[in-house]
């Protein structure tokens, strides 16, 4: 069963210069992150670049990873659908693929008020057995999941997570006062994570560890072993690094940046484009800057690593 905890990237889309599926890039960056020690890989949401996606474009990249995954961590499909009839179509399409569960998105386009809301996530609870995270991103989608419709949500048994991007840190507080276990709690905000991790969420669904996935990885780890002071060494300085995930170009900033970590290219799909000029100058020298400094990392043998995942 999938255990929401630890560290679950969002992998980025890759392309090739014909604006194809780049499936040798793509699983390259997948070994990368499951050689890191990551717990969990997350297909289709914003960074995926989900939206220009086709339908068999999704399928193909579920299939490819499942397989290339081979049950060595759980892989999530995110849903992200305007209208609750495709959303529940997707859901049941994909329960033959070998998912391990669904990270679900509020209706997009549509601001929903709080019942449809609820209804919304309630139906496609109800078309699957898999578990499922609850997505609560107000910022972008305009849409808050609050306490008391998490608290409806409660009576679905597979609704079981949610990843916060509310950047309110008193919200990691609220939810664990409020239902104790009952919500694995995972930051989704990038320069917020080593905080939210702090206060107490159970992982950090990450964007900037597509290209720094050792890094990532390592301030989870350390957070919760009690080490905070070498976490937040790791964490001051990935800080300029971080921040690239709160932009509304960050599948172009996150994309350059596994360029200069060779696990990526920087294709994108239209209407994104590719950086240029100046703006592109500045993100380079975030990226360049960093590399120079990149922090020795701690090692852990795959004993220590297994007890870690006990202790979790």
């Amino acid at each position: 069963m999938l255990k929401w905890k630890g560290v679950f990237p969002a992998i980025t889309t890759k392309f090739t210069a014909t604006d194809k599926l780049d499936i040798d890039m793509f699983l390259k960056g997948v070994e990368a992150q499951l050689e890191a020690g990551v717990n969990g890989i997350i297909l289709g949401g914003s960074l995926g670049e989900a939206s220009t996606l086709s339908d068999y474009e999704k399928e193909v990249l579920v299939k490819e990873t499942v397989d290339w995954v081979a049950g060595r961590v759980p892989v999530v499909l995110t849903i992200a659908e305007q209208a609750t009839k495709k959303a529940i179509q997707l859901v049941e399409k994909a329960a033959d693929f070998g998912l391990s569960g669904y990270m679900a998105l509020p209706p997009m386009r549509y601001k929903a008020d709080e019942r449809e809301t609820v209804v919304f996530f309630t139906e496609i609870a109800h078309a699957t057995e898999l578990p499922i995270m609850i997505y609560n991103n107000p910022i972008d989608y305009k849409i808050m999941v609050t306490l008391d419709m998490f608290e409806e949500l409660a009576q679905c048994p597979n609704i079981l997570a949610v990843k916060d991007s509310t950047r309110d840190l008193n919200q990691v507080t609220k939810m664990k006062n409020r239902f104790g276990d009952r919500f694995k709690v995972f930051g989704g905000v990038d320069p917020l994570a080593l905080e939210s991790l702090v206060l107490g969420a159970d992982g950090w669904v990450a964007g900037l560890v597509c290209a720094f996935p050792r890094e990532t990885v390592a301030i989870y780890r350390l957070v919760k072993e009690g080490r905070v002071a070498e976490a937040l060494t790791i964490y001051r300085w990935f800080f300029p690094l971080l921040e690239l995930d709160i932009h509304p170009k960050l599948v172009q900033y996150i994309k350059l940046a596994e360029v200069a970590t060779g696990l990526g290219t920087e294709y994108v799909r239209a209407p994104r484009l590719p950086l240029i000029g100046e703006e592109r100058q500045e993100v380079l020298k975030i990226i360049e800057e960093s590399l120079i400094s990149r922090p020795e990392l701690p090692v852990w043998d795959e004993a220590e690593v297994t007890a870690i995942a006990k202790s979790l």
